[in-house]
């Protein structure tokens, strides 16, 4: 019985405890909702304030093969804050001595810096700069070493912030195409965010998740401690071949400087998928060189009349409503004809004309008034059937790439208002209408296709950590712009051109080609096609190789050339220049590729976290011994890998052969290295022994293979 009351005490204790601390709890909860609410929402209103931003590292920019296009690298802007505690006692009278330091560093005025050292000292500056200009990885490790600095780097005062610069290995090689990015817009950081081009087109997969992280005061010294880790971006693999970027680039920029032209463009487009593997924008700048200013391939800018290459379109209208056939004969004249007031010439008409041609003639000789009589004859009186059939052709709508700032294309109908009596003629030439150059090779590539018309496609696919996270499929835009009867005499026609027409100079006796030039008056901004008796020309041929197994389009545009400015004669020798390197380095090599040989990877030197994560992926061992540095190099036993640290001399080249693109890019930049590669793959020849010892702004040349 006193064990049963004993035991009732202690939980009548316990009870009246555990209410107690129920009371308490229910007190504080009430106190902080009505009585503290101000003070508790200070704190919160604080933790949010004191959370940053942790910017995830971007993605890559690929080209086919994985070889880098665009990649960031990391700099860095050094700060000090001079109200830090321990920079009082570390500086005191020692400013002198810390502004020698700097000055020979940077190799800038001492008397200059230590007169803004010691005015933001004075002010107790929390966020002085220290250098105008942001450092790489190797100046900053330097950079902490300074005496002054390196006593204490928790409590020095130093302030580093890492920012990211975007770096194309391949200089300008399509650069406005890979695109660039828009500094600090749309609520992004450190310039971070894809503003055109691919980089803008992919920023959802390019930019990956900011982290974040709370910002915390010890010491007088602000510390970032993360709570939420950044997701990094995914690499995005395009359809662009460095090697026929390198050709079309070469052959236009060497065209360019030769005529002297203000834009050309060149586009190289694999049939059968629709992927563009080259395209090469090229402006002329105020000093008189050319670099890639704009996207004429596919901008508003590079949207204008096509001249005529657009007679293709006008003919094959005409015979898939079985008007006419390329036997049928018609009467050019002698070059000259007059149509609803308006004169149309043929560019031979000084010789007295060609009189009566075959349809076949008049395209292969590109006959301005056999055209124009051709289309006249028979669609006046009911012109909307010839423009119903070229918005047929899919000519009157934007290809809907994505890409910021894509050319609409023009193409008027006879109930508009700016219709006007010679419309119909004209348009049947490529005046009037507005293409890219890009759908003039869309539609080119559909008559090489077999009628298929594909979307010109940019992006292959989207890697994270080398594994598959998306892949672009070809897009069908039209699985038959036209009957199959129309479509061999179109590509007969084609090919007649370059056998016994305008484009018979570009035939190779190796492989034939098909193709057709163009010739066209630029108007000077919509106001005439001639200016203080002045004209502007715009050369084009678009086409296709090899003629009987259509493998590759490529379109050429060049405006404005001085002197010659035919088609065939301007853009003509761009085209015959891609064709031919194609053909050699590609072509004539497919039925003799080595099949792959399984193994151990090729992987000699690199990033230990990137390395040990594929190691990982193919399940091989790998063993890092005492490798304790971020890059190492690796050597292949048996069915194992080994690593050992890679040691890096101070101010000395690197030896970076063996390494993948990526590595090699950022070991060298962080070296104080300027950079330019060539190829793809790995690094097989460096330009600068390692070893050797580095000058400021010196280039270093990588050839991969």
């Amino acid at each position: 019985m006193e064990i049963r009351k004993d035991i009732t005490a202690r939980f009548g204790v316990i009870y009246f405890l555990a209410a107690m601390v129920g009371v308490i709890i229910v007190v504080k909860i009430f106190m902080i909702q009505n009585m503290d609410t101000e003070k508790w929402k200070g704190i919160a209103k604080d933790l949010k304030n004191n959370t940053t931003e942790i910017p995830a590292k971007r993605g890559n920019i690929c080209a086919d093969d994985g070889s880098i296009l665009a990649t960031s690298v990391p700099q860095y802007e050094l700060r000090l804050d001079l109200a830090a505690p321990r920079v009082k006692r570390i500086y005191g009278d020692k400013s002198d001595a810390f502004a020698l330091e700097v000055a020979k560093f940077f190799k800038i005025s001492k008397s200059q810096f230590k007169r803004k050292l010691d005015k933001a000292f004075k002010d107790g500056n929390r966020w002085f700069l220290i250098y105008p200009e942001k450092v790489n990885y190797n100046q900053l490790q330097k950079f902490k070493r300074l005496s002054m600095l390196k006593k204490s780097i928790f409590g020095s005062g130093l302030i580093v912030i890492t920012e990211s610069e975007r770096v194309m290995p391949h200089s300008e090689l399509a650069s406005r195409t890979i695109g660039t990015l828009n500094k600090g817009a749309f609520g992004g950081i450190h310039g971070n965010v894809g503003y055109s081009g691919i980089e803008g087109l992919m920023e959802g997969y390019l930019s990956g998740e900011n982290g974040k992280a709370i910002k915390r005061n010890y010491s007088g010294r602000w510390i970032n401690m993360p709570i939420v880790d950044p997701k990094d971006g995914s690499d995005v693999i395009t359809t662009l071949n460095v090697n026929l970027q390198d050709f079309a680039n070469n052959a236009l920029h060497r065209q360019m400087e030769t005529s002297q032209a203000q834009w050309g463009t060149a586009i190289v487009m694999e049939v059968k998928t629709g992927e563009v593997k080259a395209i090469a924008n090229l402006g002329r700048r105020k000093d008189g060189t050319y670099g890639e200013t704009y996207n004429f391939a596919l901008g508003h800018a590079g949207c204008s009349e096509p001249g005529s290459t657009f007679k293709l379109m006008s003919l094959m209208a005409a015979m898939e409503h079985g008007y006419v056939d390329t036997s049928d004969v018609f009467d050019t004249g002698n070059g000259i004809w007059n149509y609803r007031g308006q004169t149309i010439y043929d560019s031979d008409y000084y010789r007295g004309g060609r009189g009566k041609l075959s349809m076949k003639r008049i395209f292969e000789l590109s006959s301005n008034v056999g055209v124009a009589k051709i289309i006249t004859e028979f669609y006046e009186g009911h012109e909307e059937d010839f423009i119903d059939r070229i918005y047929n052709f899919g000519l009157n709508k934007p290809l809907g790439l994505g890409f910021a700032g894509e050319g609409v294309p023009y193409i008027k109908y006879p109930d508009d208002d700016v219709w006007w009596g010679p419309s119909l003629a004209w348009i049947s030439y490529g005046y009037e209408i507005k293409l890219t150059p890009l759908q003039t090779a869309t539609f080119y590539n559909a008559v090489a296709n077999n009628g298929r018309m594909i979307k010109p496609k940019f992006v292959k696919e989207v890697r994270r950590n080398g594994i598959l996270e998306k892949e672009f499929k070809t897009e069908i835009i039209n699985p038959s712009i036209c009957s199959k009867g129309t479509l061999g005499k179109a590509q007969d026609l084609l090919a007649g051109v370059c056998t016994a027409g305008t484009g018979r100079s570009l035939n190779n006796p190796y492989f034939p080609i098909a193709g057709k030039t163009g010739t066209a008056q630029v108007a000077y901004n919509d106001q005439g096609y001639e200016k203080d008796g002045r004209k502007n020309y715009q050369a084009s041929f678009a086409g296709y190789f090899p003629a009987d197994d259509p493998q590759y389009t490529c379109v050429v545009v060049i405006v404005g050339p001085k002197g010659k400015y035919y088609g065939g004669s301007v853009a003509g020798p761009v085209f015959r220049e891609i064709v031919s390197k194609v053909y050699a380095s590609f072509m004539d090599r497919r039925e003799n590729e080595d099949e792959l040989v399984a193994g151990l990877p090729e992987v000699k030197a690199g990033f230990k976290q990137e390395i040990e994560f594929t190691a990982e992926e193919l399940d091989l061992e790998l063993e890092t011994g005492d490798a304790d540095s971020d890059l190492i190099r690796v050597k292949p036993e048996e069915n194992r890998l080994t690593a050992n640290s890679l040691q890096l001399g101070e101010g000395l080249v690197p030896d970076v052969r063996g390494m993948g693109g990526s590595d090699a890019l950022y070991l060298l930049e962080s070296a104080g290295l300027k950079v330019r590669m060539k190829g793809i793959g790995k690094v097989r020849k460096q330009s600068l022994k390692a070893g050797n010892k580095i000058r400021r702004g010196q280039t270093i040349y990588i050839d991969l293979g």
